[in-house]
């Protein structure tokens, strides 16, 4: 099996670049980067420094429901191009290790799917989920703040 590491849709990233309200309804705040752990999950590239990004409240999920967790992202503040949905490690992903937890199709966590994975092993770990048929997509999270970094969907 293959998969594929999804950034966000243009469409919304565009929006959110040219002002658009965030998860809760808010502005997104523009800072300049300092080059250190600034990823952008439309591009899946760290934002250089120096160069303006956003932050703002992102929900990934169609509704609201008690899982449809909202936390902060980055955003390059102008336009980047989106990182095109290949099975290849994102960039961006430096740390050490994240969390890796599946979603049925219901939208909400399957539970004993989540855990820390290092880094390395993302990839086999996602491919190992999506041997379960309950598993919709799932997510790659920052292992330290939960922050929602990027999707994966069978290829």
């Amino acid at each position: 099996m293959t998969i594929q590491f999804q950034a966000l849709p243009t469409d919304n990233v565009r929006a959110l670049q040219r002002g658009g309200a965030d998860a809760y309804g808010r502005k997104p705040e523009r800072q300049l980067s300092d080059g250190d752990g600034v990823p952008c999950r439309h591009c899946l590239k760290n934002v250089a420094a120096g160069d303006a990004y956003l932050i703002l409240a992102y929900r990934p999920f169609p509704d609201l429901q008690p899982y449809a967790e909202t936390g902060p992202i980055f955003l390059h503040a102008e336009e980047c191009e989106r990182a095109p949905e290949a099975g290849a490690l994102p960039e961006m992903l430096e740390s050490s290790d994240y969390i890796v937890r599946g979603y049925g199709r219901d939208d909400r966590i399957v539970y004993g799917s989540g855990g820390v994975i290092p880094t390395v092993e993302i990839a086999t770990r996602a491919e190992t989920l999506f041997e379960r048929d309950d598993i919709a997509y799932i997510h790659v999270r920052s292992a330290r703040n939960n922050c929602y970094q990027c999707r994966i969907e069978r290829a």
